[in-house]
């Protein structure tokens, strides 16, 4: 009889290394020795690649923009909306479970995993099977194949999902970023070799089925791990029952994040909802990147650290200021230079991008100062009131975007602007209300880039006032971005005495890349 592996995250660090016989194996590293450096470069990694990522996805973005027509991004998204919202259940919460869990056992982590190859394969089915469907309610026989060969993309992710899991575990970070950069860079190139081709909006398709193939074979290979026959183990139960409250709050949050989506393809059809969705990846693409980086890091590293609160709140706090810190920039260009970044970013042909980009802005502030909270009580197993808050969210959001739906996109973006402000301060007192994180604590660590963000959003939107009818646009965009940048950080780091703050937070990042270099070396 096979005996169970595992590790006990509070006394060692679980490092995959090969398969053994069919066995999970792990390297056992002294935890204070090494989970600084693991946290810091991993997450200096992490943030590097989205960054990549999103230069990236903008440079695809302004070819594709010239080639495919605003229907050709309306299909997409019509399918897109189906396939994002199945996605929660993609995995149903267990690679989550995965990462959060003390300790994991070999069985365990093979159960999870066929459990993911079958929801994979389920979900490719029943996507088939509502291929019908969307044709019937948006009036567009060309979903048919569109869905089919969409669903494809779950059952190529569910054969990844686990070893994916097992490399965020061991905060095998790195690893994590260059599959990432390397499925986004196969996906770009087919792309836009099919957009050349004249395949339409089948080169969207295929780009996105390519990913998770990509990182599927990937990650096998990063981490060639083989798991043995499922096993149902009273330690399962757990991580399922942990996995389930993740998922129901994910599905509660995806209705509330994207029911206008659904609204607008059905009442304003496929090119208002191109519209509308150029301008939420516009709003929302550089923060879901910055977010998505910093979450897998900091899900992982606060959840090592859940038997130490106060090393667990600092932690997190730190993390939420540079969210902050580095989204108000990208929010203030948004909302003051919008008409410059969908000229120079899309095209002329997409100028009603422009005002729903513009009204978007406030949606991307909020999401930035409340979704950090996420990671906090998922990583300290605080499931139940995460659930909670986003029921608050949901029907909230949804009354907002159901007013505005008779104004078409714009209408779309003020409604869920306006009741994302409203949710703001309702949502960050009952998240911190006895968890630990107290509002003063909270405050503290996101004003001081506010008001940085204001005075430099002020400094922007003046200058583009006085310059921007002597300048073209491309010209103009960079200097009003400089003008902004230049004077929020100035603001930042010496008005508001900040400087230190993120001088040490570069030189943690290089300091433990410097010793683990020696350390390669031999030297002690």
């Amino acid at each position: 009889m096979r005996e169970s592996t595992s590790v006990t995250a509070a006394t060692r660090h679980e490092v995959p290394e090969t398969a053994r016989n069919g066995e999970l194996a792990f390297v056992s590293v002294p935890r204070e020795a090494e989970f600084k450096r693991k946290s810091v470069r991993g997450g200096t990694a992490t943030v590097a690649g989205q960054i990549f990522g999103m230069a990236l996805q903008i440079g695809t973005t302004f070819v594709l923009a010239r080639i495919l027509s605003p229907t050709d991004y309306g299909l997409q998204s019509m399918v897109t909306t189906l396939t994002a919202f199945v996605s929660l259940f993609r995995d149903a919460g267990l690679s989550a479970a995965s990462v959060q869990r003390e300790d994991l056992s070999h069985e365990s982590a093979s159960t999870l995993f066929w459990i993911n190859v079958g929801l994979g394969f389920v979900i490719m089915v029943v996507i088939a099977c509502m291929a019908p469907v969307l044709v019937r309610f948006y009036r567009e026989p060309r979903l048919l194949w569109i869905t089919v060969a969409s669903g494809t993309y779950f059952f190529f992710y569910s054969l990844g999902a686990q070893h994916r899991a097992l490399l965020d575990r061991a905060m095998r970070f790195t690893t994590n970023v260059k599959i990432d950069v390397m499925s986004a860079l196969v996906g770009t190139v087919i792309a836009i070799s099919l957009a050349l081709m004249h395949f339409g909006y089948w080169s969207l398709i295929v780009q996105t089925i390519s990913l998770p193939v990509v990182t599927s074979i990937a990650v096998w290979i990063a981490n060639p791990w083989l798991p043995c026959r499922p096993s149902f183990t009273r330690e399962l139960r757990s991580m399922l029952k942990f996995g389930s409250t993740v998922t129901v709050n994910s599905v509660v949050v995806y209705i509330a994040y994207n029911t206008e989506k659904i609204l607008l393809g059905r009442y304003w059809g496929a090119s208002s909802l191109g519209i509308y969705g150029r301008a939420y990846q516009l709003a929302t693409l550089p923060v879901q990147n910055l977010i998505s980086a910093v979450h897998g890091v900091a899900f992982s590293v606060l959840s090592r650290m859940q038997n130490d609160f106060a090393r667990l709140q600092r932690a997190y706090l730190k993390s939420l200021t540079l969210i902050v810190s580095l989204t108000i920039p990208v929010v203030g260009c948004s909302a003051i230079f919008a008409e410059e970044i969908v000229r120079v970013v899309l095209g002329p042909k997409w100028g009603s991008v422009a005002p729903v980009l513009r009204l978007l802005a406030p949606t991307v502030l909020v999401l930035a100062l409340i979704n950090p909270f996420s990671w906090f009580l998922r990583a300290t197993g605080q499931v139940a009131r995460s659930l909670k808050i986003a029921l608050l969210i949901c029907p909230t959001v949804v009354l907002g975007i159901a007013l505005g739906l008779r104004k078409g996109p714009p209408g779309v973006a003020l409604g869920y602007s306006a009741a994302m402000v409203l949710l703001f301060l309702p949502v960050v007192i009952w998240a911190t209300y006895g968890s630990g994180v107290s509002l003063r604590a909270y405050g503290g660590a996101i004003w001081r880039p506010l008001l940085s963000g204001l005075i430099g959003s002020l400094a922007g939107a003046s200058f583009k006032i006085l310059y921007e009818k002597s300048l073209s646009p491309v010209p103009l965009l960079v200097v009003e971005v400089a003008c902004l940048g230049v004077t929020y950080l100035i603001f930042l780091f010496f008005v508001m005495g900040q400087r230190q703050f993120y001088l040490d937070a570069v030189r943690q990042i290089w300091q433990p890349a410097s010793r683990s270099a020696a350390e390669n070396q031999g030297i002690a």
